[in-house]
């Protein structure tokens, strides 16, 4: 097992030795059930927490059931919606399922933080608002930008880093771990468990942010740019097999076990040419595929790529695009801009010069219904790979 070298920050600096060899440390991670499903940018520290856990660390992973009420304002441009009950119920149950296939369930324990959120009185609440003030709040990022924006802030907003950080005041963990776009909410934590006297002060450690299959985003399922741990084997080998090739060191970095070493010597051979991307691309599809399903489907999906997408005269590289629903196909490239009229698609299927998968398309009256990844031709150069959401 490697040693976990793919942080962002810690803080203390010195608490990684704490890590590696002084013995079992509690480490709490929070994630909000905000939807249903998990994708690989939350699997970034799902991963780091089962390196953790390797090393003979315990997890105490909670699932903001009472913190989704408000949302985690974090990178947000405007208050968020609350959810409903019976969403935040759903969410959270499949989360228990997704994540347990990464971490150890003998070294997790899972906690609700309505037991101890949805007890606090108004006083409680009152008590814990008075240990932060605005002006701090306000150096916040995302808070900052939108103050001196003119745009809205509500005031229960300034309330979610302080009742994530009464979950590690309740806790009394050793360190806090997120994103670094969570860093503010961590060191919240820091503060109020040295505020209320819990005899902790966590350490923070921040992991870097995934970019999505566009290559420029942050992973997430509002931008259609992610690849979920729920998707089937082949569409989720698909999409990894799209991703730019400039982010498979990242990839590789935060989504496998490989060595720094031999991350370095992938990246020279690339860069020199003696190895192809799209070689390094099959090897991760398939471990992230087997992680999720199995090795039998991490095969099938990986025949069925080549059956589909391996063809000589269709490109590497292609636009993806997602395709929610079951649009009409002359409806939707309009749609998407890839052509400006509708009649000219008309034309286009009439001359015969539309095709998915090879197969040509006929009726001007299509429906895309995609299951797994395929390969739309237009004209004689124009290819597009469609992926389902």
């Amino acid at each position: 097992m490697n040693t976990p070298l793919a942080h962002q920050e810690i803080i203390p600096e010195t608490y990684l030795d704490t890590l590696l060899n002084q013995g079992k440390q509690t480490i709490k991670f929070g994630a909000d059930p905000s939807a249903p499903d998990l994708h690989l940018g939350h699997c970034v520290v799902l991963f780091q927490l089962r390196k953790l856990q390797e090393l003979g660390h315990q997890v105490q992973f909670i699932i903001g059931d009472f913190t989704a009420k408000i949302g985690d304002p974090t990178g947000k441009s405007q208050t968020r919606k609350p959810l409903s009950d019976a969403d935040i119920e759903h969410n959270a149950k499949t989360y228990q399922d997704q994540v347990f296939k990464i971490l150890d369930p003998a070294k997790t324990t899972v906690y609700y933080n309505s037991e101890w959120l949805s007890k606090l009185s108004s006083a409680d609440m009152i008590n814990l608002a008075a240990r932060y003030n605005v002006a701090r709040m306000l150096e916040r990022d995302d808070f900052h930008k939108r103050y001196h924006a003119g745009q809205s802030i509500s005031i229960h907003e300034f309330l979610y880093p302080l009742l994530q950080g009464y979950d590690s005041v309740i806790l009394k963990n050793d360190l806090e771990i997120g994103g670094t776009d969570q860093k503010f909410n961590l060191l919240v934590g820091r503060h109020l468990q040295r505020d209320y006297n819990t005899g902790a002060e966590q350490a923070i450690m921040t992991m870097p942010i995934l970019e999505g299959t566009d290559g420029i985003k942050k992973m997430s399922k509002s931008l259609n740019n992610h690849i979920g741990i729920l998707d089937d084997p082949n569409n989720m080998f698909g999409k990894i097999m799209s991703i730019p090739d400039e982010l498979l060191v990242r990839y590789l970095t935060l989504l496998t076990d490989k060595s720094p070493q031999d991350i370095a010597t992938i990246k020279a051979e690339m860069a020199n040419q003696q190895l192809n991307p799209r070689d390094v691309k099959i090897e991760l599809g398939q471990r992230i595929v087997t992680q999720f399903h199995s090795a039998a489907a991490s095969q099938a999906a990986l025949e069925h790529f080549k059956t589909v997408f391996a063809k000589k005269d269709i490109p590497d590289d292609m636009p993806q695009h997602v395709v929610p629903g079951s649009p009409k196909l002359v409806d939707w490239v309009v749609a998407e801009g890839i052509l400006n009229s509708k009649k000219e698609m008309v034309r286009l299927i009439g001359q015969g010069a539309v095709t998915i998968d090879g197969k040509k398309i006929t009726d001007i009256h299509y429906v895309l219904t995609i299951q797994s990844p395929c390969v739309l031709k237009i004209g004689k150069r124009r290819f597009f790979r469609l992926c389902t959401p």
